[in-house]
């Protein structure tokens, strides 16, 4: 071969490796992009506000009969025992020539308290009836528990309703003794009417109804006072409750029962609790940026007592994050892997490098994944936050 020949063949040669690598270099290259694989676990979806603690049982200390309070030496947050702190002390002023008028509404007001009297000892031995019941029942299933007879979700139901019931009969106890108290109190009312002159009248020494705090003073200085103006309020911030307020769209999927996280409320791990009642009626209010919102007030008991160090008062601020829906074992795709195509949830699968456009169909969602009912098999991997240049066919190079 000849000099020239061989230069061609070389010439010729180089120019297809220079077209080779030209052809390469302009090739379009597969996309890198970030990809989920389709798993099934736990998953839970839940609802969650800020509420505020709330003394379950409260009573607001009324004067029963007009006369002269004297100074009230305790302030908000002392403590109070039933039957030995005294709370304030009136004198009373003397009867008029509507003696007997004042007399028969007292003695109405005696009688109405009467009946709530026996209307709450009512409710106090419902309470108690319901908590003895939840005692055995929970003892049984602590028994099947250690045998293995029942599941742990089960004995945990009955251990949280075991709870609930004590805090109702607690509850209970304290609205009974609230009751006993306005009877005492009515009772007081009756000396005015039955004294016509300051000569002989009695000072009225109202006694505290129940253990607890003062939680709100009204009346402190000495001075004259009508029947019913109110002088302090009193309760005991151990038997708490939250109460949150729901967008009504949220509230609607809240049912009685359902388990609560109470989240940031100052102590070091959340605190167990339970829906106890979702109010029937809404209401509107405005919201922090001007939108008018309806909302719904939910109550939520506490299962737990804050660890030792850590005290929750009344009108504290916490962080509820209510159990809406929740599945031991349920298929989902992240929330950055799905996108709207018209009406319809799509993804993007990848197939032998490529990715497909497909369909799907979702439930429940919680913010981080959503429930697939269809379209997506286990195993299968999803492109998630796809870039926009990514049609279906596209090539693409998952990341690590």
């Amino acid at each position: 071969m000849n000099t020239p020949s061989l230069r061609k063949i070389l010439l010729a040669g180089a120019g297809l490796v220079l077209a080779a690598l030209v052809t390469i270099g302009l090739w379009p290259r597969p996309t890198p992009v970030e990809t989920a694989q389709i798993r099934s676990g736990p998953m839970t979806v839940t609802v969650t506000e800020e509420g505020k603690t709330r003394i379950r049982a409260r009573y607001v200390i009324f004067a029963p009969v007009a006369g002269f309070l004297h100074r009230v030496e305790l302030r908000a947050g002392d403590p109070i025992r039933a039957g030995h702190t005294v709370l304030a002390q009136i004198v009373p002023e003397p009867a008029g020539i509507l003696n007997q008028r004042i007399k028969a509404e007292t003695e109405a007001r005696l009688h109405a308290a009467q009946a709530l009297a026996r209307l709450r000892q009512a409710d106090l031995e419902r309470a108690q009836a319901n908590l003895a019941l939840a005692e055995k029942t929970h003892q049984r299933t602590d028994a099947l528990l250690g045998a293995g007879a029942v599941s742990r979700h089960d004995w945990d139901t009955t251990n949280a309703q075991l709870l609930v019931t004590r805090k109702e009969e607690q509850a209970a106890r304290f609205a009974l003794s609230v009751a006993q108290f306005e009877i005492s109190q009515v009772q007081a009312g009756l000396l005015q009417t039955a004294t016509p002159s300051n000569q002989g009248a009695h000072t009225v020494t109202i006694l505290a109804p129940v253990d607890g705090y003062v939680l709100n003073l009204h009346e402190e200085n000495a001075r004259t006072v009508t029947p019913a103006t109110a002088i302090m309020e009193v309760g005991n911030p151990h038997d708490l409750e939250i109460e949150v307020e729901l967008l009504s769209s949220d509230a609607v999927g809240v049912e009685p029962g359902a388990e609560v996280a109470i989240e940031d409320w100052g102590g070091p791990t959340p605190l167990r609790g339970q829906v106890r009642l979702v109010e029937r009626g809404g209401f509107t209010k405005i919201s922090a940026i001007g939108v008018e919102e309806q909302r719904v007030k939910a109550r939520i008991d506490l299962l737990e007592v804050p660890s030792a160090g850590f005290e929750l008062g009344d009108r504290f601020g916490v962080q509820a994050r209510i159990s809406t829906w929740q599945s031991a074992d349920t298929p989902q795709v992240p929330m950055g892997a799905l996108f709207r195509h018209g009406m319809s949830w799509m993804v993007f699968r990848v197939d032998n490098g490529a990715a497909r456009l497909r369909e799907v169909r979702i439930d429940h969602m919680n913010g981080q994944n959503a429930e697939i009912r269809s379209g997506l098999d286990q195993g299968d991997v999803v492109i998630v936050h796809p870039p926009e240049n990514i049609r279906d066919g596209s090539r693409v190079a998952p990341g690590d």
